[in-house]
């Protein structure tokens, strides 16, 4: 397998085939369920198309996984799998105090650097 896409296009088949205790869900009612078209599930397993990120959300939402899984050879500590994982169902108000809380204790961490250089 050459492209990420293609892993992606993989992934999402073998959550598909696995779901609901492996008896699986149709392209149809996958594409039912996060509103999009059967074709287009299709073109991501072939990796025809290339899904974005909030469609990848939406595909972790559905399978009830992180979406690291789409990532397997991503190398991510037990930290950041742990904070996607938590994320994953958040609406997009909650997950941007989530960052905006980020970017102040990243802010934090860079004053409190520079006052202990002086």
């Amino acid at each position: 397998m050459n492209s990420i896409y293609e892993k992606i296009g993989k992934t999402i088949s073998e959550l598909r085939r696995a779901h609901d205790r492996n008896k699986g869900i149709s392209q149809d009612a996958l594409a039912r369920a996060i509103k999009t078209t059967p074709n287009t599930i299709s073109r991501w397993e072939t990796a025809v198309y290339k899904p974005s990120a909030d469609d990848l959300v939406k595909l972790a939402k559905f399978f009830g996984v992180s979406i690291s899984v789409f990532f397997p050879d991503t190398d991510l500590s037990s930290k950041q799998q742990a904070l996607m994982s938590a994320t994953g169902d958040l609406d997009n108000r909650e997950m941007d105090e989530v960052i905006e809380y980020a970017k102040f204790r990243k802010a934090r961490q860079v004053l409190k650097s520079e006052k202990n250089k002086k």
